[in-house]
């Protein structure tokens, strides 16, 4: 029999309530298959920064989510679970909340966004969104159950 540890007891838990939040599957939504700066974020869910933070915050903590810094810019893009479980969970939630009209309705404002961040007074100089390499979509594809 598998002795398994608190901290491997707490990973679903994580993961569940990491996806049981509308803001967080918003975030998720908007990430795809590229990394996003915060300020995007703010000005397409229209909530303010430390709020966003605090999001993602959790959804690093639940091991879904990865952050860079460039500068005083923030990216978050998504990171696909090892275990292949919590992958295919992740996976399929994002396919299922995609066809949410709120959720469309968030990517098409990143898209306006982000063709046109000077119409928006928070996106000024900001990074545009960036697609996550290649190669770092190639070993996931590659990866059995770990599509995201």
């Amino acid at each position: 029999m598998e002795k398994r540890t608190a901290r491997s007891r707490a990973v679903p838990q994580q993961l569940f309530r990491a996806l049981a939040d509308r803001t967080r599957l918003r975030l998720l939504n908007l990430m795809g298959e590229q990394e996003i700066c915060v300020c995007y974020f703010v000005e397409v869910i229209g909530t303010n920064q430390p709020k966003i933070s605090r999001h993602l915050a959790y959804l690093r903590r639940a091991g879904v989510v990865t952050a860079r810094r460039s500068g005083k810019w923030m990216h978050y893009r998504i990171v696909v679970p090892a275990d292949a479980r919590a992958a295919s969970i992740l996976r399929n939630t994002l396919d299922w909340v995609s066809q949410d009209p709120q959720m469309q309705r968030d990517r098409q404002r990143l898209t306006r966004a982000s063709c046109a961040p000077q119409s928006f007074v928070r996106l000024q100089a900001a990074p545009l969104p960036a697609p996550v390499p290649k190669r770092e979509l190639a070993a996931a594809a590659r990866a059995p159950e770990r599509n995201v």
